[in-house]
């Protein structure tokens, strides 16, 4: 049994952040009806990277958002399909989607709507800038809420211009967000049993993340600066280049430094009574920067690392994915599993990262071809007959 068995919940959202949310959700035990457009689907599914394998060919990007899932086709402009929503929706426990602000409510869609018919309904409305605001009806990207929340104006080398993440920040972290709010949602409603709208805006989520940032803002009215992999408000905390050209990163708090400085044969130096403290160390950036990157170039990465864990140094080598995947601790706490593809086969992926005593852990199984559970789910939602999918057919509604 797994913490989320017997929650329904109607995805109508496409692309990255709901469906990420969606996915977690379901490999904690809800059933997620994915709802998506007649013969196109959700627009990741046309998304590289495409896998091919005897023949069949699949989207990477869509299948590693959509595991678990079940998903059936309806069209949301046809009446009748509008008023399948409205039915599976007066039977789901939560109602998930992402469109522009507006267009649900011209389909008869939106909460108000819904809520007529279900009042314990939990609907999210996640949207690029929320429902409300001069920005409402604004369109916007990952990158566009990483810009506009400052995420990028902290990310670059010294001196250097704005630099995105690696990842889709904005969106996976929105992904989260939403699964926290649909959980919190739940369990307020086990108490006070009704319902609620969920207005999540992706800007909002972004600035929410801002944290150190803002706090120093707060404080000191700062506007921090971009440090490469610096930290502000602590020193040591970055990344050196070591003697075998790899990158090794290290964070000490002030218990971590004479150990470092130790290991490193620093301590003639390191050891002066003020650069125990670290606003010490913060005041001397440059200085403390400059004898620590010295010496960790004479070292191979490995090497410092293995030291730096003796001494009971935080240190981490700038893995590639491959070496992540590779990490014998990434491969001990079984982070890369498979599922079986219908016409794929068994294709690797990212497990979630919880381990559960008490509950069955999530396990991944195989994102849905486009609408496989479409007969499937109305006949036992809604009680649909063969001669009624037949006419829903015909009129274009599935």
């Amino acid at each position: 049994m797994q913490p989320l068995d017997g929650v329904t919940i109607l995805d109508l959202s496409r692309v990255l952040a709901c469906p990420f949310a969606s996915m977690i959700l379901a490999e904690l035990g809800a059933e997620v009806i994915k709802v998506e457009q007649p013969g196109e689907g959700d627009e990741t599914r046309g998304f590289e990277p495409f896998v091919t394998r005897d023949g069949a060919t699949e989207s990477a990007y869509y299948m590693a958002f959509n595991r678990s899932k079940r998903s059936i086709t309806i069209n949301l402009r046809a009446p009748e399909g509008q008023a399948l929503v409205r039915d599976l929706a007066a039977k789901a426990d939560v109602v998930v989607e992402n469109f522009p602000v507006g267009t649900l409510k011209r389909y008869g869609l939106d909460y108000a709507n819904l809520k007529a018919r279900n009042e314990r309904l939990i609907y999210v409305s996640c949207t690029g800038f929320g429902q409300s605001g001069p920005y409402a009806r604004r369109k916007g990207y990952d990158t566009v809420f990483q810009a506009m929340a400052g995420l990028m104006s902290l990310t670059g080398e010294r001196g250097g211009g704005p630099v995105k993440p690696g990842l889709p920040v904005a969106d996976l972290s929105s992904g989260l967000w939403v699964a926290i709010g649909i959980v919190s949602a739940l369990f307020g409603r086990e108490r006070q049993n009704r319902g609620c709208h969920i207005d999540f805006s992706m800007l909002d989520g972004q600035v929410g993340l801002l944290s150190l940032a803002a706090a120093r803002y707060f404080a000191l009215g700062e506007v921090p600066p971009r440090l490469g992999t610096e930290h502000p408000g602590r020193v040591p905390s970055a990344t050196f280049r070591c003697a075998d050209g790899k990158w090794l990163h290290i964070t000490c708090s002030d218990q971590h430094w004479l150990p470092l400085v130790r290991l490193l044969g620093l301590e003639d130096w390191g050891g002066e009574a003020a650069l125990q403290d670290n606003s010490v160390r913060v005041a001397r950036r440059e200085e403390v920067m400059a004898k620590l990157s010295a010496a960790i170039g004479q070292w191979k990465r490995d090497d410092l690392g293995r030291a730096c864990d003796e001494a009971q140094v935080p240190a981490g080598p700038i893995n590639h994915v491959d070496e992540v995947f590779a990490d014998p601790h990434v491969i001990a706490r079984g982070m890369r599993e498979s599922f079986a593809h219908p016409t794929l086969g068994a294709f690797d992926c990212v497990r979630l990262p919880y381990r559960f005593d008490g509950w069955d852990d999530p396990a991944p199984t195989a994102p849905p071809l486009l609408g496989e559970h479409t007969d499937a789910v109305l006949r036992e939602l809604l009680g649909k007959s063969e001669a009624d999918l037949a006419a829903l057919r015909a009129a274009k509604a599935i």
